[in-house]
């Protein structure tokens, strides 16, 4: 760690990016040294486990890529991929970026205006899908010169397969020589939380550099023949994608989990060493848990154990890590709950890696409690997902990690954290003023966040920069903290902290229809719509209860003083969540006003306040 003249913090990378060292390359690289070592275990819809060595992964990339050259892709097409987690949108990946093409990944959430807009905006050739649902989607959003739109379920490998027919591995190699690292490898579509979806563009050098900076830090965690990962979150995801590249470049073994229903059966078939997660899993994870304790001594003893997982992560924490009695209540807790919770996520898990968002700061000490080494960091989709992760025996909870080897971290007067280097995008796509926007010095990037760094260089995130709210006392309000204390509340599957240019802050709360039998049914009540449980004077008690927790982290001036509980679902799918499970709180906010407004009893007054007397002064709260 150095801490530079202009106030940064680095870290100097052990490794050099070349002129031409690309993505595809890395494989290739390990194909060469370990040609017989498992790269992917694939399972199948009955159970059956296949498993592919890394020579036989990289002759298949290079097959695919030779049936794309013969459907005409040409350097520098960008052709999309709309599909779940899964081998195909793996070895598509490779084999496009092998040929010079650039892939765009499109959710499967996507609607088709968000579709339309991708491929208008990065000129997209040609499309594959998982479905002929989907490709009938795109069909019909589709500019003329998106050529092709093929799905997996219509045989699209096998036109693959037959256009392959008279191209040769050294057409392929032809290609990828010609590539540079400083060429755009991948188009990828921010999540539009503050507005339209901007194209990300990140080049080779972008993917190998960060690549590279994990692999620095992490070292055995991602590096290592006993390396089992488990990809589920959607791998359009920069994180996801990231870690996809990362794991085939080392020695470890990648698993796919294409659907979140089947994730326990898959996680107890693979047994990951290491799971990539966004907190809401953690949450959901930790609540069924709970509720499946259910009520009585069950659930007491649930209560117990998880305060004990808590208390000895904080104490470890300490110089003199947890005394003899902490440790002897930990070990009985252990053998009461933790270790059920830990079979759960299968027998090997050693490593649990949470991005995307902050992680509840009572939720990470349950899980590092457990004995499960959680790694925490901070990147956004402009700097090809971590920009900051935690060294293993450095992870303290509530900080997000050291700078990525390569890349410089600091933080501006207002509090905004600035990052610059081999990470960090070149600049959004044919968008050369949003690009000065964020980057008005063509160096920095102005990420939008909030945060602070210690003597240690150890980054800490405080807020969103243009999330604050601000009182109408002139107090200002990072939403976060409160938010991600309350999302741990069994009952709750959206919280947004309002309050700008209010007296007071406020929240609304959504209830978790999943969640809400069994937290009925521990508590003696009978079963009801959330509708109706939104009337229980016990479910407002819980909330209410919920709610002072959270308030103790913050001043009286931050602290919620009244919520409110609405009847709405927010998703994916009807566009109030974003795929990484972020809130689009400008959209919630916008389409629910009118809760906002009976929450205060009244929309924002457009009064000018009265003037005060030269010796008047307002009343105390």
């Amino acid at each position: 760690m150095k801490r530079m003249r202009d106030g940064s913090y680095t870290i100097k990378p052990t490794y050099k990016v070349g002129e031409h060292d690309i993505i595809p390359d890395m494989l290739a690289k390990r194909a060469l040294l370990h040609p017989d070592q498992v790269a992917v275990e694939q399972r199948s819809s009955v159970g059956s486990t296949r498993s592919l060595s890394t020579s036989e992964l990289q002759r298949q990339v290079e097959y695919t890529a030779c049936g794309l050259i013969g459907l005409g892709v040409q350097p520098g097409d960008a052709v999309a991929i709309l599909a779940p987690t899964s081998y195909e949108w793996l070895l598509l990946d490779l084999a496009l970026l092998s040929i010079g093409a650039i892939t765009v990944p499109i959710y499967e959430s996507d609607s088709a205006a968000q579709i339309e807009h991708i491929l208008t905006d990065a000129h997209v050739t040609r499309v594959f899908t998982a479905t002929t649902q989907q490709a009938e989607l795109v069909h019909s959003v589709a500019p003329e010169y998106t050529v092709a739109v093929d799905s997996f379920d219509r045989g699209a490998q096998r036109m693959i397969a037959r256009a392959a027919t008279g191209i040769t591995i050294e057409n392929v190699e032809q290609r990828r020589a010609a590539i540079s690292s400083s060429d755009i490898a991948t188009i990828i579509y921010t999540s539009g939380t503050t507005g339209n979806p901007k194209g990300v563009a990140l080049t080779h050098a972008n993917f190998v550099a960060t690549s590279e900076g994990a692999r620095q830090v992490l070292g055995d965690v991602i590096d290592s023949p006993e390396t089992r990962l488990l990809l589920f979150l959607p791998v359009a995801h920069v994180l996801a994608r990231l870690v996809m590249h990362v794991i085939l470049s080392g020695q470890g073994v990648l698993g796919f989990s294409p659907s979140i229903k089947n994730l326990l059966p898959d996680i107890q078939a693979f047994k990951p060493s290491v799971l990539l997660v966004v907190p809401r899993v953690l949450e959901k994870v930790y609540n069924a848990a709970s509720s499946k304790a259910g009520g009585g001594i069950k659930g007491r003893m649930f209560a117990w154990s998880a305060k004990q997982a808590r208390t000895f992560s904080v104490a470890s924490e300490k110089t003199f890590g947890p005394g003899l009695f902490k440790k002897m209540r930990h070990g009985i807790a252990d053998a009461l709950v933790l270790k059920k919770i830990r079979s759960v996520l299968g027998p090997n898990l050693r490593y649990i890696v949470s991005g995307g968002a902050p992680l509840a700061t009572d939720l990470a000490h349950f899980y590092a409690g457990m004995g499960i080494t959680l790694i925490q960091g901070y990147g956004l989709s402009e700097t090809t997902g971590p920009i900051s992760v935690q060294h293993i025996g450095k992870n303290p909870v509530g900080g997000v990690g050291l700078p990525l080897p390569g890349n410089f971290i600091k933080i501006a007067k207002d509090g905004e954290i600035l990052v610059r280097g081999q990470s960090v995008m070149p600049g959004y796509y044919h968008l050369p003023e949003q690009t000065a926007e964020v980057m008005p010095d063509g160096k920095w990037f102005h990420t939008g966040d909030l945060g602070s760094i210690d003597r240690k260089g150890q980054l800490t995130i405080t807020g969103r920069k243009k999330e604050l709210i601000v009182t109408a006392g002139g107090k200002n309000v990072s939403p976060e903290v409160l938010e991600d204390s309350l999302a741990t509340h069994p009952l709750i599957a959206n919280v947004i902290v309002v309050g700008d240019q209010r007296p007071y802050v406020g929240a609304l709360f959504t209830l978790d229809a999943d969640m809400l039998p069994d937290w009925l049914a521990k508590h003696g009540l009978p079963q009801c719509s959330p509708t109706e449980a939104a009337e229980l004077p016990a479910v407002r008690e819980s909330l209410e209860k919920a709610v002072e927790r959270a308030n103790k982290a913050v001043s009286r001036a931050e602290s919620i003083r009244k919520f409110r509980i609405i009847d709405a679902t927010f998703t994916v799918e009807n566009g109030y969540v974003t795929p990484s499970m972020k809130l689009r709180r400008r959209k919630v906010i916008a389409d629910y006003a009118h809760e906002i407004d009976a929450l205060y009893g009244g929309p924002v007054s457009t009064e000018q306040p009265k003037k005060r007397g030269l010796f008047g002064r307002g009343k105390k709260n």
